[in-house]
């Protein structure tokens, strides 16, 4: 759970949106790592409560707001327009509550119809409509969860193939280019400004010693064997909204990083997120495995969803890979930070980032021992 509090003149900042309601309330909510999130309560002139999440954009880490804000107003209106109707659209589930057809991320416009407003102190603040009688959860923990997760990013990515021009902006920029990422954890090293380096070693050894895995999928998408889409880039379990009553999922959120990219790094980093044995943070790294059933349901759930047919030969060949990939390039990234001084990951204690880049590591390994396993999955897909 978030610990920031919520700001004094929230009120006064909400009061630019066309909220439902008088404000009464604001708590933090969510365990995101990059912005504050807020949830909202409102008293309708009714009497009725109604929720929503207001959260404080990062602005140290999505450099354009304007632009982040109408990828997401873009998308959210597209998905609102083809819930019900598109071919691709999420399957709906029979035993859910009345209205859950309709449970998407729906952006609050202010009341002069801007995606986004800023408060007296400069900050960018956004407004969504609260996903009533659904829940996240933060770690997958049966294969049934798992298989939900990828069906659910699987259409998502289905359907935003019908997504009109032009081209989505990209508010990180190379954000999977696992090369730049290497290329920044080595310039991190060399710069070594806090004079971490000594003391994580063997982290930056292992990270050295597969830098020739960085230009694999590149490489591919180079020679047209995989395709540009539209991917969400933070396939996490808990960016995934789980209906209350059946488990199934009704909505994917969380969209900032929505951006080009390649389907396989999406399905990656679920297998770093959904089939890993223990949090990415676990200061012990022999924890931390590769979980052969819930790597299986997250294939089957991938397959099963509307991406499954457009995927092309290369992508099936490499889901497995895209798992190891994601998971190296996510631990060149907190190590990188580690040794730049915890400047994007919200950390708890000076090593924080360190240990998270431990057990990535950890997972990388985990992957590679498992080869066999994972190819008789694939093999049967």
């Amino acid at each position: 759970m978030s610990t920031t509090p919520a700001p004094q003149n929230l009120a006064d900042t909400l009061a630019a949106f066309a909220l439902e309601g008088r404000f009464l309330s604001a708590a933090p909510y969510g365990s995101g790592h990059i912005n504050d999130t807020f949830q909202v309560l409102c008293e309708t002139r009714l009497g009725r409560p109604k929720r929503y999440i207001a959260q404080r954009i990062n602005d140290r880490i999505f450099r354009n707001v304007p632009a982040l804000m109408d990828n997401i107003q873009r998308v959210t209106a597209h998905l609102g327009q083809t819930s019900a109707g598109s071919s691709t659209a999420p399957r709906k589930t029979a035993a859910a509550p009345e209205g859950s057809a309709d449970r998407q991320l729906r952006l609050i416009l202010t009341r002069d119809a801007a995606p986004y407003t800023r408060d007296a102190e400069g900050g960018w603040w956004r407004v969504y409509d609260f996903i009533e009688a659904a829940h996240t959860i933060d770690r997958v923990t049966a294969p049934a969860q798992a298989r939900e997760a990828a069906r659910a990013f699987g259409d998502f990515q289905a359907q935003l193939a019908e997504l009109p021009g032009p081209r989505l902006h990209e508010t990180i920029p190379h954000f999977h280019n696992t090369r730049l990422r290497f290329e920044s954890f080595r310039a991190a090293l060399a710069s070594d400004p806090l004079g971490r380096a000594a003391a994580a070693r063997a982290e930056i050894d292992f990270a050295l010693s597969l830098e020739s895995e960085c230009d694999r999928l590149l490489d591919l998408f180079a020679r047209g064997e995989v395709s540009e889409r539209i991917t969400h880039n933070d396939t996490k379990i808990n960016n995934v909204m789980l209906d209350d009553a059946t488990g199934r999922a009704v909505a994917v959120i969380d969209f900032d990083t929505l951006m080009p990219g390649l389907p396989l790094y999406d399905f990656g980093d679920m297998v770093r997120t959904a089939a890993s044995s223990t949090l990415e943070d676990d200061p012990e790294p022999a924890n931390m495995r590769l979980e052969i059933p819930l790597f299986a349901a997250l294939v089957e759930g991938y397959m099963g969803s509307h991406i499954g047919p457009m995927l092309s030969p290369a992508e099936l060949a490499h889901l497995g890979f895209a798992g190891k990939l994601m998971t190296y390039e996510t631990g060149l990234r907190f190590l990188a930070d580690h040794l730049q001084g915890d400047v994007y990951f919200k950390t708890h204690y000076a090593e924080h980032n360190l240990v998270r880049a431990r057990t990535q590591f950890a997972l990388v390994r985990s992957i590679d021992t498992q080869a066999d396993a994972i190819n008789r999955i694939l093999d049967r897909t």
